[in-house]
């Protein structure tokens, strides 16, 4: 996926860390292969590539992402948006590197010809249909995915105590050898003075996203631009990694006050740091730390 991997975990008797490596990649292989917006024989690319008024039926995975993925973009007003492929690659990116920014004139049509709202999506049958030009980019959800699949390809091993980690975002299970949950840190902005913040990961994800991580540039779906709100790093708590790494995407592009705000009403658990190194914290992530 682009990204390192690790899985630490409680291994019951008869189950070899081999057998688990091996089903662990055998998972992310297959996710991969479906949904990755740099390997041209993925199934995504495909999607991109197909004619105008084509449809194509969906397997189970990349229908749940995208399902949940739709929800979440009518849920935040397009500021998360699974379908703006081609403004990921108009900036760079993508699988292409460019030379240099695009023009306003390259930009409003690659807006024009991306949102989700284009897209035609039958939940019942998992048909997607392509109106024409309409790219896919999934990174902002799918790795996500990948962290809960992960998760519950070792608990259909038997293994019930785990911390999974893909890129930095993690989903905990059960509790460490010790008896202590899974404690980790949430991610700081590098240089920044932010007061540490320790999360015990007993069923929970967290996902971090921020322009730190990005070389600068987060794109708002609904511009076509990059943002300039002054977040720096958001982090969010959720019963899973997609949910988490969806938010996480969202709120950095809504900005301190209104992804507050829309946090506050959809009951997210996020922290908000801007620049100076100002946080913020959302009502469901104080109420969390309260107990």
């Amino acid at each position: 996926m682009g990204t390192r991997w690790s899985v630490r975990a409680v291994l019951p008797a008869g189950l070899g860390a081999s057998a688990v490596h091996a089903a662990v990649v055998a998972r992310l292989d297959a996710i991969v292969a479906e949904m990755s917006h740099w390997l041209p024989t993925s199934l995504l690319s495909r999607f991109n590539r197909a004619a105008a008024g084509s449809a194509m039926v969906l397997p189970p995975d990349f229908a749940d992402v995208m399902a949940r993925g739709l929800a979440i973009a009518a849920a935040t007003g397009g500021a998360f948006d699974p379908a703006i492929g081609r403004l990921v690659d108009l900036w760079g990116f993508g699988p292409v590197l460019v030379a240099s920014a695009p023009d306003a004139a390259a930009l409003d049509a690659a807006r024009a010809a991306s949102g989700w709202r284009r897209l035609g999506w039958s939940a019942g049958d998992r048909r997607l249909s392509q109106p024409g030009g309409v790219a896919l980019d999934l990174s902002g959800i799918a790795k996500g995915f990948a962290v809960d699949a992960v998760a519950a390809t070792l608990a259909r091993l038997g293994v019930v105590h785990a911390l999974v980690e893909i890129g930095g975002e993690l989903v905990g299970r059960g509790v460490r050898p010790d008896g202590q949950p899974w404690w980790v840190d949430l991610e700081a902005p590098p240089g920044m003075d932010v007061a540490p913040l320790r999360i015990a990961l007993h069923g929970l994800a967290v996902a971090t996203s921020g322009d730190y991580r990005r070389g600068g540039h987060t794109i708002d779906p609904r511009t076509g631009r990059s943002t300039d709100n002054g977040v720096v790093s958001v982090s969010v708590i959720a019963a899973d990694a997609l949910s988490a790494d969806a938010w996480a995407t969202a709120l950095t592009v809504l900005g301190p006050d209104a992804g507050r705000a829309l946090a506050a009403g959809q009951g997210v658990a996020a922290r908000i740091v801007v620049e100076g190194g100002d946080e913020t914290l959302t009502p469901a992530l104080e109420a969390m730390l309260a107990d």
